[in-house]
């Protein structure tokens, strides 16, 4: 591959979200890269939260280029307007290079592209389907451990991609020119039902996962008994509902586009995952 002009080699890239399920995974690239990387969050050396924009101009100080993850969810009312003042500000202070985290058919994360896109940034918008690590790495997991994925989506199919595959598209948009004015849209290479995905994380574990079917209401009080906030439980469910209707039941070829590759398959995700122990049940005496 031809040599590209690094953004991050003229300087720190602040990774917002940094102990999440693709921040994580982008602090390990570019830290193995050895190029300066500035990890932030609620609970970060450098604090970061969304909610206190005090933090925003610390956390931008000096930095040329930023990963843009949005807690709880960028589909959320005001989660635009939020994003689209930190991006103004960001491109103030001299962070032109962002690279934001999307979903797929979310009215409002689209929004919130929008704003980065007219910010007068070098952005990139890598917008995302149905986590496989949302299995593994976050309230679902426990679901799975006991057996029991209980959500919406009847028998609509989703294309999960994984966070690695994720991650990978997210470095190479902050670290090559190539990516900048491109928008990404990442699914995996088959498209599974959740009746489908609970089987095979059941082969995967060894033992039976079985998927049941939840309305959004049912669905915020298993994700509040999951460890959930009760505030955030009830738009999450209503958002994971929404695009679990079928709107995002097709592939794409964005992580072929962006890396020259395939994606990653969730069958060979669930097995990594298994073999991680993550699902093991606990041991009693």
């Amino acid at each position: 591959m031809p040599a590209h002009t690094s953004n991050t080699s003229r300087g720190t890239t602040l990774v917002i979200g940094a102990g999440g399920k693709t921040g994580r995974r982008v602090v390990e690239r570019l830290t193995a890269d050895g190029l300066p990387v500035r990890p932030a969050s609620r609970g970060a050396a450098t604090r970061f939260d969304w909610n206190d924009s005090a933090t925003w101009g610390p956390a931008l100080d000096g930095a040329a280029a930023a990963y843009i993850t949005y807690h709880p969810d960028l589909a959320l009312p005001g989660a635009a307007d939020t994003v689209g003042a930190f991006a103004d500000q960001a491109v103030a202070a001299g962070t032109r290079r962002l690279v934001l985290l999307s979903g797929r058919g979310e009215t409002g994360a689209r929004q919130a592209e929008e704003r980065v896109q007219h910010s007068g940034a070098d952005w990139t918008i890598v917008r995302c389907a149905f986590f496989n690590q949302n299995f593994s790495e976050s309230f679902f997991a426990d679901a799975v451990r006991r057996g029991r994925l209980a959500m919406p989506g009847d028998d609509t199919a989703e294309p999960f991609v994984d966070a690695d595959d994720i991650a990978d598209v997210v470095h190479a948009a902050l670290t090559d020119d190539r990516h900048i004015g491109r928008l990404y849209e990442l699914t995996g290479p088959r498209l599974l039902t959740l009746a489908q995905a609970a089987a095979e994380l059941g082969t995967a574990i060894g033992r039976q996962v079985r998927y049941q079917s939840l309305g959004t209401d049912d669905f915020a009080r298993e994700l509040n008994g999951l460890g959930l906030p009760a505030a955030d439980a009830g738009p999450i469910a209503a958002l994971i509902a929404e695009v679990l209707d079928g709107r995002n039941a097709h592939l794409t070829d964005g992580v072929q586009q962006a890396l020259g590759r395939p994606p990653r398959d969730f069958g060979d995700y669930a097995r990594r995952a298994a073999a991680s122990t993550v699902w093991h049940l606990a041991q009693t005496a």
